[in-house]
């Protein structure tokens, strides 16, 4: 007799995102999120989703399958694991003191220029040992997994420095060994430029020493890094030298994904449709040729609704964005500056102040934010040979993870076929 790990059935909506392997979703489609009413997951000892369809079909189809784990989901909901798809969650040394100055009126330049900012973080960062941002990250992480999310991006970018930089990219491996969330490594030395250094300079050193380190730490399966960020923008790495540390990085075979177009425009988005990059973060200064630039070279584009929010910046044009079939994904943007962890928090930001709807903003915390980091293969949906990572939600319907933006009703977290937070 057959067995498998796990069963979720009954569930009153299983939202599948997508049934058809598609790697993203675009345009009007975003709308579309393949609901089956009355349904049920099975997941297999690999930890991946064997099948998945209306529960009746579900017992029809495998009459003589026995579960390790069957688990009733009537009157509840299942829906992919929430993808994060842009966070910097490896630091030390708060800075709480800072949002009273933002308060009181200090831009994000005002506070850098003043020594606040990222210099105060990579100082605390610089000071701190792989074991110290270790147990942070870890505790990050755990808050992450609670609130539902099983996938996450993560940047270095607190080191500006090759030792600092690579300690930071190896606690990221670190977690990446030990904790259930899964997470995919970005490279951001070009995150600020460092005191006493012009970012030409700057650009030299990442280039000359940082990537180089990268390659052989690579090499010796110390790290596992496959993205290089910049933050391109006025006053720190501008367009020629951003350019070439993106180009630096993918000669050393790393996808480009990148801060661009979020104080001032600068048309990083045709340089990083030029560069064929996967992604771009912020976009708040995107223009209409840099819209076209993204679409046509298939770039998406990662909104971060948590620093427009606590920055009060302009907004992005998400729904030409959408309407001009740019991918569109969702991130947290976890940082000392926006200090959140929750995607359905970011999610009721994007459709409150983004004018995103509900079935746009949930799958751009799940499919497209997956594959803005190259995993929508396996994660992002709920599909045949995909990761069994799923939330079960103690509510009616689906948008009660986005309308319950500051306590989701999330009864219980699964990754892989197994409950590892809340219970059934």
């Amino acid at each position: 007799m057959t067995t498998f790990l796990s069963r979720f059935r009954n569930a009153a909506q299983v939202v599948c995102i997508s049934n058809s392997r598609q790697s993203v979703k675009k345009g009007a489609d975003m709308q579309n999120l393949c609901i089956i009413e009355n349904g049920t997951v099975i997941v297999g000892h690999d930890g991946c989703i064997v099948d998945v369809g209306p529960a009746q079909l579900m017992e029809s189809k495998y009459p003589d399958v026995t579960y390790e784990k069957d688990f009733d989901c009537s009157g509840m909901v299942i829906v992919p694991g929430l993808v994060d798809a842009h966070t910097h969650p490896v630091w030390s040394g708060d800075r709480v003191h800072e949002f009273a100055m933002k308060l009181a009126g200090a831009t994000y330049m005002d506070i850098h220029n003043a020594g606040g900012g990222i210099g105060f973080t990579v100082k605390h960062t610089r000071q701190s040992s792989e074991a110290e941002l270790y147990a942070l990250l870890i505790g990050r992480l755990d808050r992450m997994l609670t609130l539902g999310t099983t996938l996450v991006e993560a940047k270095s970018g607190y080191g500006l420095n090759t030792p600092d930089e690579m300690k930071m990219l190896k606690v990221i491996e670190w977690a990446n060994q030990t904790h259930m969330v899964d997470i995919v490594s970005t490279y951001c030395g070009g995150h600020a430029i460092p005191p006493g250094m012009t970012a030409a300079q700057a650009a030299d050193d990442i280039i000359n020493n940082q990537i180089p380190a990268l390659h052989a730490l690579q090499t010796s399966n110390q790290i596992n890094v496959e993205m290089i960020d910049v933050f391109c923008e006025k006053g720190v790495f501008e367009l020629e030298d951003s350019r070439r540390i993106l180009e630096a990085g993918k000669a050393a075979g790393l996808a480009v994904n990148f801060h661009g177009e979020e104080l001032h425009p600068l048309n990083s988005a045709v340089m990083g449709a030029q560069l064929q990059a996967r992604a771009i973060s912020h976009l708040e200064h995107l223009s209409e040729e840099g819209i076209a630039a993204m679409a046509q070279a298939d770039v998406i584009g990662v909104l971060l609704p948590t620093t427009h929010y606590i920055l009060h910046l302009r907004d992005p044009p998400t729904r030409k964005m959408i309407q001009s079939n740019v991918a569109v994904a969702l991130g947290s943007d976890f940082n000392p500056n926006a200090h959140c962890l929750s995607m359905p928090l970011t999610m009721n930001l994007a459709c409150v102040n983004y004018k995103m709807t509900m079935p746009e903003a949930l799958v751009a915390a799940t499919l497209n934010a997956a594959a803005s980091m190259n995993r929508s293969d396996s994660h992002g949906s709920l599909e045949p040979g995909k990761v069994g990572d799923m939330l079960i939600l103690g509510a009616p319907a689906w948008e009660h993870l986005i309308y319950q933006m500051v306590d989701p009703p999330i009864a219980a977290v699964i990754k892989h076929g197994q409950v590892v937070r809340g219970s059934l």
